[in-house]
């Protein structure tokens, strides 16, 4: 793998490591700091010349910062002589804005995607991207994109622990969740799964509503995106009212913003797991298998 090169964003390192253990290679050094007035410096100390270089960076907490350390990275490996620059993004920021609801607004997902092609990154891999409408980020990404998935690796870890069995029923807490219901589902031999419903009020506001038939069930939920977990406390309510029991609940990508982890334990929900996408007190899976893949999927 001497044509790979991993150059680790400040974001997520530890991901970044055992990535490149997977694929064989040392990480590239980088050096990442600020100058006095916060502006980013970053050097890429190894040798990429003629390489695929891979930037490995989440943008969780602080995306316009790891954005901006994306870009000025593809352009240090561009100005070294990379051969292609790819950006490995675990956790996609901006994703959740696909569609103009109102006159003004931006459409995130497609002003950070450009910003992607102007850069010359010509390689995009996510974890379970967030996409409702856009479902192909192909319209708004001019390169290769890859869209790979830890939810098999999150319900056979689940199962694993005794959350669920083949009586299980897999629930999405809302519409688009349906997708990673049926994965989950399937990836452990499943046959029953479904979504509820959601309707937004406010970042923090939201009703959920079904008629899933899970009454004395034991049901176990996934979604892509634990935030303020709303949604989350919200489905557990209805699956409770409907007569079923929640063993648990995985997520992709554990945010978990405003004491979201305490109020999902305040609910009784205390089996929760998630991946090192965003680092947290729930991950239990790791996504460097897939991501791994994705990488390879990308050069050959």
């Amino acid at each position: 793998m001497s044509e790979i090169v991993i150059v680790p964003g400040s974001s997520n390192a530890p991901l970044a490591f055992l990535i490149a253990k997977r694929l064989g290679v040392n990480p590239a050094v980088v050096e990442i700091r600020k100058f006095p007035d916060s502006e980013k410096y970053v050097r890429i100390d190894s040798d990429v010349n003629g390489k695929n270089v891979f930037i490995i960076q989440s943008m969780h907490f602080r995306p316009d910062e790891y954005i901006i350390e994306s870009l000025l990275l593809a352009s240090a490996a561009r100005d070294a002589g990379a051969k292609s620059v790819s950006l490995v993004a675990p956790y996609f920021a901006y994703a959740r804005q696909d569609e103009r609801f109102k006159p003004g607004e931006s459409i995130s997902v497609a002003a950070i995607a450009g910003l992607l092609n102007v850069s010359g990154i010509s390689g995009l891999i996510t974890v379970d991207v967030h996409r409702h409408r856009i479902l192909d980020f192909g319209s708004v990404f001019s390169g290769k994109w890859i869209d790979v998935s830890v939810m098999p690796d999150l319900t056979k870890y689940a199962a694993s622990q005794g959350l669920l069995d083949s009586e299980t029923v897999i629930v999405g807490p809302d519409g688009e969740a349906i997708q990673w219901a049926k994965l989950a589902a399937e990836s452990v031999g499943i046959k029953e799964y479904g979504a509820l419903q959601k309707k937004r009020y406010g970042d923090e506001n939201v009703k959920v509503s079904g008629n899933l038939d899970i009454r004395g069930r034991n049901v176990f939920m996934v979604d892509d995106i634990i935030s303020t977990g709303g949604t989350i406390i919200e489905a557990s309510k209805l699956i409770s009212d409907g007569g079923g029991k929640l063993k648990g609940v995985a997520c992709a990508h554990g945010l978990f913003v405003s004491d979201a982890l305490y109020k999902l334990y305040r609910e009784g929900i205390t089996e929760i797991i998630s991946s090192d996408t965003i680092p947290n007190q729930t991950t239990r899976v790791s996504s460097a298998e897939a991501l791994t893949k994705g990488i390879l999927n990308i050069v050959k």
